[in-house]
């Protein structure tokens, strides 16, 4: 049996639980300035929801993002940790192929963007075709997305209506086989404050 916790702190908290490939617990909060606070007791919640313990889990996988420095390197260190501490395999994900994955398995359109909203008038983003990622992930102006439908919690920033899901699914994280993209975040700039 398979027992994968699911972490994303790309945007706002989630952490989700899969058994066998099923997403049976799932949750978020909608705090994106409070990720090494909340997400701990959230990835309790959503083990207790499933009816499980951490000591039970056999792996993680972590969404990498792209997103903010901080947020990102919380949900990042916290599954290493985990991993190391209880002995299993971590494995990161592009956050925008979550989102991806969840459109297509609604039934999005053949080819579409998902986007994050990256702050400084920019958005995270990435084209996909029959969900599998073609481009990106990068970071421009809204104005230089490929005009095609979107999905994801910067969709609206588009300047046109978001047509597929606008949140990510820790559940579907842990639930799916993504492309692995390692363990280091995906920042795609640099950090707001450096030495000079």
């Amino acid at each position: 049996m398979s027992l994968i916790l699911g972490v994303d702190t790309s945007t706002v908290v989630c952490a989700g639980v899969a058994r066998d490939g099923v997403a049976v617990a799932s949750g978020s909060i909608d705090d994106p300035r409070a990720h090494a606070e909340q997400l701990m007791p959230l990835v309790r919640s959503v083990l207790a929801d499933a009816g499980v313990d951490l000591h039970d889990l056999t792996g993680i996988t972590v969404g990498v993002g792209p997103g903010p420095f901080t947020g990102l390197r919380v949900g990042v260190v916290t599954a290493a940790t985990l991993g190391e501490v209880l002995g299993v395999p971590v494995v990161g994900v592009c956050s925008l192929d979550v989102v991806a994955k969840q459109w297509a398995d609604a039934g999005a359109p053949e080819e579409f963007v998902v986007a994050l909203d990256a702050r400084r008038k920019e958005v995270y983003w990435a084209r996909y075709v029959a969900g599998q990622r073609v481009e990106g992930p990068s970071v421009t102006s809204a104005a230089d997305v490929p005009d095609l439908p979107a999905a994801g919690p910067g969709a609206g920033l588009l300047g046109r209506p978001g047509a597929g899901p606008q949140t990510l699914d820790a559940g579907v994280l842990a639930a799916s086989e993504l492309p692995e993209v390692g363990l280091e975040p995906l920042y795609l700039r640099r950090p707001d404050a450096e030495v000079a």
